[in-house]
This record gives C-alpha cells, sequence and structure tokens, in this order.
C-alpha cells in the first residue's frame, strides 16, 4: 500500500529540474536509473556542466601574475567563485574562504595547522560518535604526533548527539570540539548551536564538517559561530576534487601555511620563504580551476531554486520514504532522531545490506551499502553495514515507489 495521496506534494517544480540533469535520463539494466546515492555524490546540472566546459573551450590559463587575457579570465572566474562561496554560506570576508579538495583535506589543514601545534600530552581533542572517518582520523593522527588524547561523545538508540554527555565532557583541556552538522551514515541534524553555545563558555574552538548540511539547508557561518565550517563540492551538483575551508580570519591568519610550493609565497630565497597572504597561504600550487568555476556555477543553481523550497521539498520526500519503507516486513531503520535531512538507513531480516544494493542495481536503483565511512556508528548499532537510500530534491515519489518495489523484489529473492 502507498502513503497518502496527501503526502506527494512538492515545493520545487521537479520535473523541470529534472530536465537539467543529463544523467537522468538513462535507463540502467533496462531500467530508468533511480539515483538514490545522493549522500555520497550528488548529481550535476547541465549549468555546472556548461561552466566547466565553457572554461576549458574559451579561458582555461593559469591564474594570478598572469598578464595575458586567458590569465585574467581565469583569475575572474576563480576569485569570483571564492565571492560565490562567501555570499553563500555568510562569511565576513573572501580571505576567510579557502579552497581545498573536499572536507577531508579542510579537516586535515585545520588539524595540521590549527591543532596540532597547540596540544600536547593532556590536551583533549573533542568529537562525536557520529563522524564520517573524515573527522576522525585527522584527529587520531594527531593525537599520535602530540600525545593528546582523543574523547568521544556518545550517541543514542535515535542516531542522535547525546548533549548531556558533551556537558560532561567538555572541560578545561579541550582543545577543540570537531562534530558533523548532518550525519552521512544517518541522517541526523545535529543542533550544533547548543553545542556551539556550551563550547563558547569553555572558550574552545569549533569545526562543523558541513558536507551534508550545505546541500540540503540555509548554513550561516556568523550566526552559529563556528570556527571552521567544511564542506565538498561533489555533494552539493558541483565537482569532485574541489571544497571549501571556511576559517575565522583571525585564526586563519596566526596559523601557518599546511603545504609549501607555488602560489602560496610572496618571495623564495634559499635563506627564507615569505609567505603569501589569506587565503592564498593555504592554496599552494595550481588550484583546481575549473573546480572552483563548477561550485560557482552549482551554488547558483541551488540558489536559484531556492534553498528553503529545497529543505522543505526533500522534507517531504524523507516522510514519504520513511512511511514507505516502514510497510515493508523485516526492514528496520537505522536512525530515528526527528531531525533528520533526507536519509534513510535501513537493513533487512535476513539479507546482507550488500546484497540489497546488488539486486536493486538489476532494477536500476542506485543505492548505498556499506559502513559509509562511519564504522564506529555501525558497531554502536551492531550491524556490520546498512543499505541507504539518500535523497536529494531532483528525486520522486515515484522513485520512492520504485525503491519500495525493488525492496519487496528483493525479499522475495533473498529473504
Amino acid at each position: 500500500m502507498s502513503a497518502q495521496p496527501a503526502l506527494r506534494t512538492s515545493a520545487v517544480d521537479v520535473t523541470a529540474i529534472r530536465a537539467d540533469f543529463p544523467i537522468l535520463e538513462q535507463r540502467i539494466n533496462g531500467k530508468p536509473l533511480v539515483y538514490l546515492d545522493n549522500a555520497a555524490s550528488s548529481q550535476r546540472p547541465r549549468q555546472v556542466i556548461d561552466a566547466i566546459s565553457g572554461y576549458y573551450e574559451r579561458d582555461h590559463a593559469n591564474v594570478h601574475r598572469g598578464v595575458h587575457t586567458l590569465s585574467q579570465r581565469a583569475t575572474d572566474a576563480y576569485e569570483g567563485a571564492r565571492d560565490v562561496v562567501r555570499e553563500f554560506i555568510n562569511a565576513a570576508d573572501t580571505k576567510e574562504i579557502v579552497f581545498v579538495r573536499g572536507t577531508t583535506e579542510a579537516v586535515n589543514l585545520v588539524a595540521q595547522s590549527f591543532v596540532r601545534p597547540k596540544v600536547g600530552p593532556g590536551d583533549e581533542i573533542l568529537i562525536s560518535g557520529l563522524e564520517h572517518h573524515a573527522n576522525i582520523v585527522p584527529w587520531q593522527l594527531v593525537c599520535e604526533q602530540t600525545g593528546a588524547t582523543l574523547k568521544v561523545i556518545p550517541i543514542t538508540q535515535a542516531g542522535e548527539v547525546d548533549f548531556a554527555a558533551f556537558e560532561q565532557l567538555i572541560g578545561p583541556r579541550t582543545r577543540i570540539l570537531a562534530m558533523a552538522h548532518v550525519s552521512n551514515a544517518l541522517g541526523t541534524i545535529v543542533p550544533v548551536e547548543k553545542f556551539i553555545a556550551v563550547a563558547r563558555k569553555h572558550g574552545v574552538p569549533v569545526l562543523l564538517d558541513g558536507a551534508q548540511a550545505v546541500p540540503h539547508g540555509k548554513v550561516d557561518v556568523r550566526a552559529l559561530d563556528c570556527d571552521f565550517y567544511c564542506f565538498s563540492g561533489h555533494k552539493m551538483l558541483g565537482p569532485t576534487g574541489i571544497g571549501v575551508l571556511y576559517g575565522r580570519k583571525k585564526l586563519l591568519e596566526a596559523m601557518p601555511p599546511w603545504q609549501g610550493g607555488g602560489d602560496m609565497i610572496l618571495s623564495v630565497s634559499f635563506e627564507k620563504t615569505t609567505y603569501n597572504q589569506l587565503p592564498w597561504k593555504f592554496e599552494a600550487g595550481t588550484p583546481n580551476i575549473s573546480g572552483t568555476i563548477g561550485l560557482a556555477a552549482a551554488i547558483r543553481y541551488l540558489q536559484s531554486v531556492g534553498i528553503e523550497r529545497i529543505a522543505a521539498y526533500e522534507h517531504q520526500l524523507l516522510t514519504y520514504a520513511t512511511q514507505r519503507l516502514q510497510e515493508i516486513p523485516g526492514l528496520r531503520i537505522v536512525g530515528t532522531s526527528a531531525h533528520k535531512a533526507a536519509v534513510v538507513s535501513f537493513v533487512m531480516d535476513g539479507i546482507h545490506p550488500h546484497d540489497i544494493g546488488t539486486i536493486l542495481d538489476t532494477e536500476g536503483v542506485a543505492i548505498r551499502t556499506g559502513h559509509h565511512c562511519a564504522m564506529p556508528v555501525m558497531d554502536y548499532f551492531k550491524v556490520p553495514a546498512t543499505a541507504r537510500a539518500s535523497m536529494s530534491f531532483y528525486n520522486t515519489y515515484d522513485e520512492i515507489d520504485a525503491l519500495v518495489a525493488a525492496l519487496e523484489h528483493t525479499r522475495k529473492v533473498l529473504g
């Protein structure tokens, strides 16, 4: 039985939006592609593809220092993208926007340049039990390098970060709080404002992993009052290999460069190097120019649809998907927070998630199966893996119905 028709409403023009995504037009194993793996990587609209190809067709040259026309065009587009990002997350200054390869590199940059020089034995780094490996391993490395201790805020059976436990864990030796804004494995939206307010009282800087948050809702770094915010282009309609580290200007200015090479210098001699100003001090080497241009185009596309409308429609999809999946005998949703992004992780009695994903692929349905780079989350729920359907604003109610039908088929074949 399908969900009530009243749930099948839309805050966006899905038909018009889908026409912008050429990849969605194809068939997989003879079936229309149903792409529900958006938490791993979203798809790209023509506007992003055209922006990237246009750069390579007309404007490609290396940025900065070049005096010829193509270099000037490329530089204008590259630095223009920085301002697009600044406005998108409401940063105060383009000097607070550092282009990196993605969220992982951003976290590593902060870990090595900001935290590592400040910590030693007895100091503590605080993360949550919801984290992606990219917000665990860099801190483990710092602890190995310095003798600091990694502390983990536990999570609850609903998949929420235990706020009361956090208040007990944070203390005078805490040197940074690093946590996800939205869980990639469960979809939990963490009420980060509450955590930041407590961290402020303790004088503890805060880094937020926003990879799963930025594509799905309004992010205002000044309103959040965080010190660092990280996200990746490929999860928000943009290219792979490009991401952003936002950092407070005064903190970035005090941090040493993480990598050395071209473009992060003002002058070099064998005796001494003078480093470049922000943000270029952290952008060594030839940057991902086409990636930044594609990222700017992706942001403009999101803005043209409307972040608030996107959030509203994706919540409608989540509500519908949750109801439909709960109709399937033997299916259990993992992560039941009252506040979630459009992500549903689940397990099915007697069927391994990898087998679920394989059968679904024969039906043209693409989901993610495995530990989702969040093995501690899987350990907490005592499952080896989950199947995860993650939705974007170009998905439809009919595609959720196709997912449910494919899961019913899987249950009959393997259950």
